[in-house]
Formats: structure tokens, sequence, C-alpha cells
């Protein structure tokens, strides 16, 4: 997580909470991050404004005047993508036209640079059917959203263990699995990882520079979706 989509939950998070205090302690721990890094962010949003108070105590902690603060409006690249994959499973109900007219709104109050960031990330996911409830650890999202390669411990579907550096590309999903689409320097070529099956990962500092192709999924065109942002 970004510094300011940080600032912005942290908002959120003691919006929530209010008029209760949240501790440096807690609030590092739930952002992973050290308590002084929490507390220069509380710094910041106090001189940007943002009615924050230290309460002192045992007990005591950060709180912010609820009455006197308001949510984001606009959304990040990840959470418009999410809203999209999510409105994939309203389809057939009738909610899908409330939902897309719903996403559309929110997308056009974004900064463009955002929206460019969220047809970028829409892109690189794709779907076969309605699309997987399975998770996908949050270390590869954000792999995928940042484009840094990946060290990852894979058990096949035999059981076998393996320890490989890939590239994330995107995502492939189908009824029951999410799967990353990697280039494997294992291998040499484009694999799919069953994300269920990732039993390790750590993002390296290099950089993806390698773009996915419509050639490279080898599935019938007519089967596989490229999600977009309606």
């Amino acid at each position: 997580m970004n510094r300011t989509d940080r600032l912005y939950a942290l908002v959120e998070e003691l919006r929530a909470v209010s008029p209760r205090p949240r501790s440096a302690r807690w609030l590092a721990a739930r952002f992973e991050v050290s308590s002084r890094t929490i507390e220069r962010d509380i710094g910041a949003l106090q001189q940007s404004g943002v009615p924050i108070w230290a309460e002192p105590g045992r007990t005591g902690g950060y709180a912010v005047d609820r009455a006197h603060t308001l949510p984001p409006v606009n959304l990040t690249a990840g959470e418009a993508v999410a809203m999209a994959v999510a409105l994939h499973r309203l389809a057939g109900t009738p909610f899908a036209g409330p939902g897309v007219s719903a996403l559309r709104k929110l997308v056009a109050v974004m900064p463009p640079a955002d929206v460019a960031e969220a047809h970028r990330l829409a892109g690189r996911v794709h779907l076969i059917g309605d699309g997987p409830s399975t998770p996908v650890p949050a270390i590869v999202a954000d792999a995928v959203s940042a484009r840094r390669v990946l060290r990852i411990g894979y058990a096949d579907r035999g059981g076998t263990d393996s320890v490989r550096d890939v590239e994330p590309l995107g995502y492939l999903g189908n009824r029951r699995h999410w799967y990353l689409l990697a280039w494997c320097r294992l291998r040499g070529e484009m694999r799919c990882f069953r994300t269920d099956r990732i039993r390790d990962v750590r993002a390296l500092p290099e950089l993806v520079a390698r773009e996915l192709r419509p050639e490279d999924l080898d599935i019938p065109h007519e089967r596989v979706r490229r999600l977009s942002l309606v």
C-alpha cells in the first residue's frame, strides 16, 4: 500500500471506530508499518486539516471527529477493478444494470491518471464464465499491480514443490480458481499458476518489462473475456 492510500485508509479506520481511539502500535500492526511511520502520517493529516487528536493514557491513542470528516469519494485503481470483477457476478440479476451505472459514475469522477491505471490493471484480468471466488494472496495481487518479479514456492497438481522466479503479467479466473499468468524463468515460457497452490511468495526488487499478449493465452478466444470498466 502506498502512502497516499494509507493516509486515506488511516482516516477511514479512525472514522469507523470514532469516538474510540486507536493506538499508534495498533495502527502500525494494521498497516504493516512502524509506529514512527504512523506518527508521521498522523502529523501530515493533522497539518492538512483533518481533525485528529491524541488521547493520553494507557487506553488512549488517536481519534478523529467523525462529524467533521468525509470519506474519500474517489476510488483507487484496485478498488475500481475489484468492483468490475464483482459486477460480473451480478449478471442476470435485477441489480446488474444499477451496478454498471454506479461504477460508471464513480469512474467518471476519478482522476485521469487513476482511470488510466485502472484500465491497465483491468486489461490484465481475464475471466472464463462468472469468475472464481477463491482468494488471491495479497502479495501476488500487489505484485501484479506494481509489476514486481516474484519468487514463489509452488506445488504442481502432483504435489511436487519447486521454487521459481516469475514475471507476473495478469490473472485468469474460471468458476473455481484464480490463476496467476506469469512468465516462468525456470521453464522459459508462459505458465498459469493456480493461486491456492502458491505455498510461499516473496516480491523481488526487479520490475517486469514484459507485457501479456492475447496470443499468450492458449485458450479459444471465444471462451475468454478481458475485464473492462464497463
